[in-house]
């Protein structure tokens, strides 16, 4: 099927699904589906770089076309629309239009976070991608608190944001899964490029326990952190457990 169209209309996007409906792998789908409990809805089975692949030819045409008109019943749609965003050649306040829009259809961490790693457009304008962010932080969506927290971890761990990067993971008191997961994915890596600082952090965080123990659990399973402070954190999370266990 060509999908580098001049312009797309509703009745090719049903094309469009019928062809992704030929593309899928049943044992693929049967795999995938359980690394994607939640939220996951119907899928077909067809693999991510197939769908990068086909996003990027989208994109090189009427991609604003097929953004309108494409309404997913399938996992695999809305996929590739978050995928055709973050391909499009546009400036970056039509970028952040189109990722307002998308952003509410995100109903699991897969589309999420692959949404978040091809919005290069905001290594453009950094600064101006951060305070936008920001509108993400008192959200009681799931889905819009990950968002925030993948695309800090995937463009902001950087030494000017992680004061502010401190502050919002303390922040976030969300109870969703997939938020304190997130958080904790972050603030690994962060302590994975700045050690000193996040352990500091995390002496004094008000973190709730899962979170805390998971994001210590994430960092010693990493091996770009040293066996010492490997050690350290471990005492850390084992004082907190005394000072939390019931008397």
């Amino acid at each position: 099927m060509n999908l580098v169209k001049n312009g797309w209309q509703r009745q090719d996007c049903m094309e469009f699904r019928q062809f992704l409906e030929g593309q899928g792998d049943e044992q693929y789908r049967d795999f995938h589906s359980k690394l994607v409990p939640d939220g996951l809805g119907k899928m077909i089975g067809v693999r991510i770089p197939v769908m990068r692949k086909m996003a990027k030819e989208i994109a090189k045409g009427d991609y604003a076309g097929f953004l309108r008109f494409c309404e997913p019943q399938y996992y695999e749609e809305i996929m590739i629309k978050g995928l055709v965003i973050g391909y499009s050649k546009v400036d970056f306040k039509t970028a952040l239009e189109m990722i307002d829009s998308f952003v509410p259809e995100i109903t699991n961490w897969a589309v999420c976070d692959s949404f978040c790693s091809g919005l290069k457009v905001f290594l453009k304008k950094p600064e101006e991608g951060f305070d936008y962010l920001q509108k993400y932080r008192n959200s009681s969506e799931t889905y819009c608190v990950r968002f925030l927290l993948v695309m800090l971890l995937d463009y902001y761990v950087k030494e000017d944001y992680l004061p502010q990067i401190f502050d919002i993971c303390s922040e976030i008191k969300h109870e969703s899964y997939y938020v304190k997961m997130a958080n904790a994915w972050l603030l690994s890596v962060c302590c994975v490029k700045f050690p000193e600082e996040t352990e500091q952090f995390l002496k004094g965080c008000e973190l709730d326990d899962f979170t805390f123990r998971k994001t210590i659990s994430k960092i010693c399973d990493s091996y770009r952190v040293g066996k010492e402070e490997k050690e350290r954190l471990k005492r850390l999370r084992e004082l907190r457990g005394m000072k939390n266990a019931p008397h």
